[in-house]
């Protein structure tokens, strides 16, 4: 059933020159959860898939994006997101496979990066 939706969401997604972007809320799932979530929204067409809303218990972690990177195709990006507040956990996200963050301290990440 979830296959399913996402694919739907894909097709609608891609007839409109949009992306499909599958939300997993990582820290309430267990690895294994984890792969399995990341091979169905590849399988179905999913453009990225991203580690956490930011509002649970816990936000993006390094061990579960290296995990989420190599459970998808090269087709599909992996984003992480939720407490990546400083330089050092951005390069350790992008280092594990990230192709893109969601952060909200993105001057001081930057500043932080042109201070090194």
């Amino acid at each position: 059933a979830v296959k399913e939706e996402i694919e739907e969401l894909a097709k609608i997604c891609h007839n409109e020159g949009a992306i499909l972007k599958v939300i997993l809320e990582n820290c309430l799932l267990t690895k294994e959860e984890i792969v399995k979530a990341c091979e169905i929204s590849d399988e179905a067409g999913a453009d990225f898939v991203k580690t956490s809303t930011g509002f649970s218990t816990s936000g993006a972690d390094s061990s579960d994006v290296a995990l989420m990177k190599k459970s998808v195709s090269d087709r599909v990006k992996v984003k992480a997101s939720g407490g990546i507040r400083d330089y050092k956990k951005s390069l350790e996200m992008i280092e594990n496979g990230a192709d893109r963050l969601g952060v909200s301290a993105g001057v001081k990440i930057y500043k932080e990066s042109k201070s090194l």
